[in-house]
């Protein structure tokens, strides 16, 4: 499952590629007709990033995608050459298509929905808007292990296997150690590795 940087550079390379444009949507698989007649002829506004979802504006209509397991992104030249495998959504813009593949959602949500979402995660460490209180608020109350409560997207959203095992294994932190036993002064270098690891890979 594709982790935080990953979906945070294809949120950096749709607003670069889309928004702005009034775009084709269609889904040649058929899963997703209905949302994509919503949206085809709407103007993208923007896309973002939180954790491992995505959510692209598309003139007052919001598109939730979480990628999954195995969902995935093509990446095409418009006009796109005929659709490949199952492809839920495909987007055609001006000079750059792309083409959604098996992905774990791909879904309208109005507002609440999206607020509601969006308020069950937790905090993502690559966001400008990100608080590392709100995690360790969190972290220094509770009794699970470190090693599973990184997985945790309500606790921090993006961090997924491998930059957990990572992270802990620079800093020598036993992933079943009990959270509440990390110091402050521990969290914060567990803080900023994971800032840090996460902005390379992006």
């Amino acid at each position: 499952m594709p982790e935080g940087h990953t979906i945070h550079r294809i949120a950096a390379d749709h607003t670069r590629d889309f928004v702005g444009q009034t775009l084709q949507a269609s889904s040649p698989q058929g899963r997703f007709t209905a949302g994509a007649r919503i949206l085809n002829g709407r103007q993208l506004i923007s896309v973002d990033a939180l954790g491992k979802h995505l959510f692209y504006d598309w003139d007052g209509k919001t598109l939730h995608i979480h990628l999954g397991l195995y969902g995935k992104f093509r990446r095409h030249k418009s006009p796109p050459p005929e659709p490949r495998g199952q492809v839920r959504l495909r987007v055609i813009g001006d000079e750059k298509s792309f083409d959604l593949n098996g992905p774990t959602a791909c879904e309208l949500l109005s507002k609440s929905k999206v607020k509601a979402l969006r308020d069950r995660l937790g905090v993502d460490p690559l966001r400008d808007d990100a608080d590392p209180d709100k995690a360790w608020q969190r972290i220094s109350r509770s009794r699970s292990p470190i090693g599973t409560l990184l997985m945790n997207q309500s606790v921090i959203a993006g961090v997924g296997n491998v930059y957990r095992s990572e992270v802990l294994h620079l800093l020598n932190i036993h992933p079943e150690r009990k959270s509440n036993t990390l110091s402050r002064t521990e969290f914060d270098g567990l803080w900023k590795l994971i800032v840090d690891l996460l902005q390379i890979g992006k």
